[in-house]
């Protein structure tokens, strides 16, 4: 049986939130059972993690579009604010997300770069419609959402139902 080698098809994009609290304050949202406080419709389905939240080595399943995505932190470094998981779509998409986050007066910067490589046709679609724009917009109702929290303690979605 032949190996077949393939050159990557992928589309890598970082963007820059500025939000509105302390690195220290942040960084605990960046996990899969503290999102579900700040991201609208954000629910693991399951997650695995000795500790209950985002831990080296942690593994939650979430469901996306075209099936179920399985994400696996591979770096999760608080004392440096950063977290690196890896997510896949099987026959999809792998995917990664590194999130580094620095210290700007009492507000903080958080560097979010995703890498999406395609695992074959449904991965090509994706890939090519994961462009600068899609990418910006997607992070600006990210940071949006946090900053909502975070300056409110509610949900965006929450806080407009009310």
């Amino acid at each position: 049986m032949a190996v077949r080698i393939t050159k990557p098809y992928r589309a890598t994009h970082t963007y820059r939130q500025r939000l509105h609290a302390a690195p220290a304050k942040v960084f605990p949202l960046l996990c899969p059972v503290r999102e579900a406080e700040w991201a609208e419709g954000w629910s693991p389905e399951l997650v695995i993690s000795s500790s209950g939240f985002a831990e080296r080595d942690g593994i939650f399943i979430t469901s996306d579009e075209p099936g179920t995505a399985i994400w696996y932190i591979t770096r999760h470094e608080p004392e440096h604010w950063h977290v690196e998981m890896l997510k896949i779509l099987p026959g999809v998409t792998a995917c990664r997300l590194n999130i580094q986050l620095s210290e700007n007066g009492n507000e903080c910067f958080a560097d979010i770069t995703y890498s999406h490589t395609s695992l074959g046709p449904a991965g090509d679609k994706f890939v090519a419609k994961f462009k600068t724009d899609y990418y910006q917009k997607f992070m600006q109702a990210w940071e949006k959402a946090l900053n909502h929290f975070l300056t409110t303690g509610c949900r965006l979605a929450d806080d407009h139902a009310t």
